[in-house]
């Protein structure tokens, strides 16, 4: 039986891609306030705007490509079960080719009802107009997971985690709940390994590896190991 590797990734993934993230920049998101565009009460304020964000949001991330570390994981379900749970809203690990990818946040290239949650619906391009409705006849908004609102798929993303044998976390600062909470529901004793440029506070665990890089180039350094464990059954 193949191990389960558990993946968390963050901001820091993407923005490798040319993802604009609002992780470094207090609180704005490529110039926006984040409330005015990611949460319920912005979108009650001034719909038009929430669109138009996520709609140029929607173009950026066409014009991108995954990196390394998005194809390293990919590469790696040749050896492994592997589930990643992203707090990113793209969809740049499917590119990649993953094909066990749990978003927390929701997707960018989905719409859902604004009066039926259940009613979720594809985005084939980039727009997201007022007047596109949902077949209730109500407004359809972008399917994110905006703050202030329940995170659906957390239940799912812990049931992976607790399964997990090898948990890694690449890109995030783990400061947004409840997805940070995930590090508790990890196995005591499995490898973890914390891949960062600016690696976020973990408490102390056995078998934690923490890597200092980028994801771009810290994943497939982690993933060659975990590979040649597989092959050969070396210790890490």
């Amino acid at each position: 039986m193949r191990k389960k590797v558990v993946v968390l990734t963050g901001a820091g993934i993407s923005a490798e891609s040319g993802i604009a993230t609002f992780r470094d920049s207090n609180g704005l998101w490529d110039g926006h306030e984040v409330m005015d565009v990611a949460s319920p009460e912005g979108w009650r304020r001034n719909p038009e705007l929430v669109l138009n964000f996520y709609n140029e949001r929607r173009k950026n991330a066409h014009q991108v490509k995954p990196n390394p570390g998005h194809l390293a994981l990919a590469h790696l379900e040749d050896k492994f079960d592997v589930t990643i749970i992203t707090q990113n809203v793209d969809d740049l690990h499917e590119r990649a080719g993953s094909t066990n990818v749990v978003h927390l946040h929701g997707k960018l290239f989905e719409s859902r009802s604004t009066v039926d949650e259940n009613l979720v619906y594809p985005i084939t391009g980039w727009e997201l107009k007022k007047g596109d409705l949902c077949e209730k006849g109500s407004q359809l908004r972008p399917n994110i997971v905006w703050f202030g609102e329940m995170v659906p798929m957390m239940e799912v993303a812990v049931a992976a985690t607790q399964e997990a044998d090898i948990f890694m976390v690449v890109g995030t600062s783990l400061v947004v709940y409840p997805a940070a909470g995930l590090i508790d529901y990890v196995p005591r004793g499995i490898p973890v390994y914390v891949i960062d440029p600016n690696l976020p506070p973990v408490a102390k665990r056995p078998n934690l590896h923490l890597i200092a890089e980028k994801a771009s180039t810290g994943v497939p350094k982690v993933t060659a190991l975990l590979e040649k464990e597989a092959t050969t059954g070396e210790p890490k």
